[in-house]
């Protein structure tokens, strides 16, 4: 069970809150015992990182403010590693830089996964860094999609301390074009098999109706 996410953001003020609108019970229940060990990631987790195609990272600057970094790519572009511990390569972008400059100054990250078709999402936090090309080629490379036509710049890596799953409440379903083109793939053949029927009726030649029987 995954305890330490909610360990780890609850602090005096959540509890409070908590208190005050009467979920706090229901919480103490649920996260007994927990004692700041990281969440493991199971098979679960780690299958529905694979199959994203994009993904959410926040980081934080200097001064307090949280970042919001979208991050795409084919899915299976966020690989897990080992353990607890995911990567991704960074593609070449409108050089902004700020992720990587927040996390000199503090590694802490949170990453919002969502597979909107199932209505599904999973929150992680973790520490990061990131590792510039030239500094491990390698390493680098071995998060590209292969096949991909990007240019990666640098790679980040996650150590996930915690995860939750969340209600499907409120998620509007959407589909990428892949998906609506499977869905409507089997429809679309009959369609063409109807057509190539019709075609061929109409290519037949005339035959006069018989005519009728007389009394």
């Amino acid at each position: 069970m995954a305890q330490n996410y909610r360990h780890t953001l609850f602090d005096d003020a959540v509890k409070a809150e908590q208190e005050r609108h009467g979920s706090r019970a229901s919480y103490v229940k649920m996260d007994a015992g927990a004692d700041g060990t990281p969440d493991t990631l199971t098979a679960r987790e780690i299958a529905f990182i694979e199959e994203r195609d994009s993904f959410y990272m926040a980081s934080v600057n200097a001064e307090g403010w949280p970042y919001m970094q979208h991050r795409g790519g084919p899915a299976g572009f966020l690989k897990h590693i080992a353990g607890n511990r995911i990567g991704f390569a960074d593609f070449r972008g409108n050089k902004q830089y700020i992720s990587t400059a927040n996390l000199k100054g503090n590694d802490r990250v949170s990453l919002f996964l969502m597979d909107y078709p199932n209505k599904e999402r999973l929150k992680l936090v973790g520490h990061a860094v990131s590792i510039e090309l030239a500094d491990d080629p390698a390493a680098v490379t071995a998060l590209m999609p292969e096949g991909y036509r990007a240019t990666p710049e640098r790679a980040f890596f996650i150590d996930a301390i915690g995860w939750e799953w969340n209600c499907s409440q409120h998620i509007t379903p959407r589909f990428t074009e892949a998906e609506i083109s499977a869905a409507v793939r089997p429809m679309a053949a009959e369609i063409n098999q109807l057509r190539a029927e019709i075609a061929a009726l109409r290519s037949m030649p005339h035959q006069p109706a018989p005519p009728p029987d007389l009394p």
